[in-house]
């Protein structure tokens, strides 16, 4: 069958982080990324389904691995070759529709009895994310035997599945892992007594963030957005947004709006209780750490690599710093899912309008820059449509 693949190769990876240097994005045709006939994918155990990807979306962890600047911490957690694609809705062989969760736990390793975390159903601090009849891998897209959303076929576990209702269309359940990735980092911290809360960035991540927080945070009054492009502006205000600022005027709106004054290093003297940063770049938590509150809390929702910048203001100003990762039962919700809410917040409130573009797998460097520059044309989620190649 026909998947993209990602090898081990040094020299391919080498040859990404270098053109990217240049421009994101040029991975796609220079890195480790190949599209490839690959073998049937065989089934792993018991509980497992194939799955035949509809569409499947392109996230920043994505383009961070086709670009070769992906953190090295995930080197034991992987296994190659894999087929990427993790933001997957897709068809079983009865013709259900479903949608992926992507964390390899317990459950999916076939690992018995599963460990506190997984026992729980908190599957994102899973203690196991090598073993069990599996080979390593942090999530499906990651791993050599489960296959990804970037190929016609790949195995889930019925504990990865989500049914779709049927009057959502591919394009809105494409989004729902995304989404529950937002809601999860929404509902992550603290408001603070100002009932105020800003976001950092407002591409896919950012905007579903906007949404979740407009309408799953009834304690907030106040949403303050970094918002780069125009058309991420418009969509931030029209999600709930209540204040869009572009990058360089962060600062100044959550001064006015919080009545702070602002030190010669451009460091507030107050702030936000509440900072969402949904880039994880040096740049954007150097920013969270100048608006937020002393005694309030940063969420790193955006995947990190290897930053650099000075944690003094997070010390002396005890500035709590949070990991928002993935999903799972909400406290805030009676421990309802992220995923169940996801569902919910995208057919309320048209979030399929976030989908841009699709492209067929042989474009694939097509969509790989497409994605990567997003922002700059306009644009916000880039999928791949195998509907067609299905089809063939």
């Amino acid at each position: 069958m026909k998947a993209l693949v990602v090898e081990r190769s040094l020299p391919r990876f080498a040859a990404a982080r270098v053109a990217s240097g240049w421009r994101a994005g040029t991975g796609g045709r220079v890195g480790p990324l190949r599209l490839a006939e690959v073998d049937d994918l065989e089934l792993p155990g018991p509980g497992w389904r194939r799955v035949r990807p509809r569409l499947s979306g392109i996230c920043g962890s994505d383009l961070a691995t086709v670009d070769g600047r992906s953190s090295r911490w995930f080197e034991p957690i992987v296994s190659f070759p894999f087929t990427p694609g993790h933001e997957v809705v897709g068809e079983l062989d009865d013709g259900r529709r479903v949608v992926i969760e992507p964390v390899l736990a317990c459950a999916a390793r076939g690992i018995e009895p599963p460990c506190a975390p997984c026992a729980a159903g908190m599957t994102r601090h899973c203690h196991h994310l090598t073993g069990g009849h599996l080979r390593p891998g942090l999530q499906t897209g990651f791993c050599h035997d489960t296959g990804g959303g970037w190929g016609l076929a790949l195995a889930a576990h019925d504990s990865q599945l989500h049914v779709v209702p049927d009057g959502l269309s591919d394009e809105a359940a494409v989004l729902v892992e995304p989404v529950a990735c937002a809601v999860h980092g929404a509902l992550a911290g603290p408001a603070g007594t100002d009932a105020t809360a800003v976001v950092i960035g407002a591409g896919t991540l950012g905007l579903c963030t906007v949404a979740a927080l407009a309408h799953l945070r009834g304690d907030l009054e106040h949403i303050i957005v970094a918002a780069k492009h125009p058309e991420q502006r418009r969509l931030a205000r029209e999600l709930g947004a209540t204040t869009v600022a572009e990058p360089g005027e962060l600062r100044r709106a959550v001064r006015r709006h919080t009545g702070s004054w602002m030190r010669d290093d451009g460091q507030l003297s107050a702030g936000a209780a509440l900072v969402i940063d949904c880039v994880g770049s040096s740049a954007s938590l150097d920013e969270a750490l100048a608006v937020t509150a002393p005694g309030g809390t940063i969420v790193l929702l955006g995947m990190p690599g290897e930053v650099s910048i000075d944690l003094t203001p997070l010390w002396q100003r005890e500035i709590h710093l949070a990991g928002a990762y993935t999903y799972g039962p909400e406290v805030r919700f009676a421990g309802r899912h992220s995923f169940d809410l996801a569902l919910e917040l995208i057919a309320g409130h048209d979030l399929d309008r976030l989908v841009s573009a699709t492209y067929p797998l042989e474009r694939f460097p097509d969509a790989i820059a497409h994605a990567a520059s997003a922002g700059r044309r306009g644009a916000v989620k880039i999928a791949f449509d195998l509907r067609a190649e299905r089809r063939r």
